[in-house]
């Protein structure tokens, strides 16, 4: 484990079609917020403005140095089409050295 291993995180952000979680995704990279991002569909089941939906989404799996969090979430708002989006940092606790080293050479 590296001595400053909870510099690096994962972000969430769950967005209503595949276009629009790749264009977030592609945004991320090219403005050098995220190293690396995983896009997948999932099933989400939420209750919004007193309605329970029960919607395909596309999860992105957000891998960054949690110091570009606020740069990162400002980037994911601008191109987001949702009033609310998901958007959430977990630490990384612990991780290959080299991976996390490869996080931090592709993070401003």
């Amino acid at each position: 484990m590296t001595d400053s291993v909870t510099e690096y995180g994962i972000v969430l952000v769950t967005t209503s079609s595949q276009e629009e979680a790749e264009a977030i995704a592609f945004a991320l990279i090219e403005s050098v917020l995220a190293a690396c991002v995983t896009v997948m569909p999932v099933q989400s089941i939420y209750k919004w403005q007193g309605d329970i939906y029960n919607e395909q989404e596309w999860q992105l799996i957000i891998k960054t140095k949690l110091e570009q969090f606020q740069d990162l979430s400002d980037k994911v708002i601008e191109l987001h089409s949702y009033d609310v989006p998901e958007i959430i940092a977990l630490p990384i606790v612990d991780g290959s050295e080299s991976y996390l080293t490869w996080i931090g050479e592709n993070v401003r």
